[in-house]
């Protein structure tokens, strides 16, 4: 198994060292010509206007390929953004790939940046999660799954092989978002080969 890390703007080598402490192969992606060795991709926490810009052309075309054939997509903060089907305030996603609404810095400004724990199904209770400036889901659409919510508002949902989170488990100790991640692409894989 290898998977793929955007490289272009945010935590890719927090992420990196989280796949790589699972004993996975992780690569850094920063352009569409490297997707092709990959099970699986993951869009880091970051600027999703930045990312999105630096994404542009060929290869903000090869993402969205992909992810409409069911490629395994996991983001993380700004990347729940970019993998998001709409986003307040604009109107057009970047890689539409799960079918829910987004509201960018919900939490508020970086000085308003939090830990807690959260209950997150078929993962476990008290898996840490980072909160800075993070998106939350304020819509969810049919086919997708809430994995976890804070305060009652959903913080990480699944649909098919898409898996997005408004924290950011990369910048914790614990691995299990990231193995929860990897056995989605374990299973891909092996539906792929069938």
């Amino acid at each position: 198994m290898r998977i793929g890390v955007l490289g272009l703007q945010g935590a890719v080598r927090e992420h990196q060292r989280s796949l790589a402490r699972l004993g996975i192969d992780a690569v850094v992606v920063k352009h569409a010509a490297a997707l092709a060795r990959l099970s699986a991709l993951i869009f880091p926490g970051g600027e999703s206007t930045a990312i999105s810009l630096l994404a542009a052309g060929a290869f903000l075309e090869e993402l969205r390929r992909r992810a409409q054939g069911g490629f395994p997509l996991f983001g993380t903060c700004a990347g729940m953004i970019l993998l998001a089907r709409e986003i307040e305030g604009l109107k057009e996603a970047c890689v539409p790939a799960i079918d829910i609404t987004v509201a960018r810095n919900a939490t508020g400004r970086q000085v308003q940046s939090f830990e807690t724990s959260l209950q997150v199904e078929g993962i476990g209770r008290d898996v840490p999660a980072v909160f800075i400036r993070a998106p939350y889901i304020t819509r969810v659409g049919d086919g997708v799954t809430v994995l976890a919510r804070h305060e009652g508002i959903p913080v990480m949902a699944r649909q098919g092989n898409v898996l997005v989170a408004s924290f950011h488990p990369e910048l914790t100790d614990d691995l299990r978002v990231h193995a929860y991640f990897a056995s989605m692409v374990a299973e891909h894989d092996k539906e792929v080969r069938a």
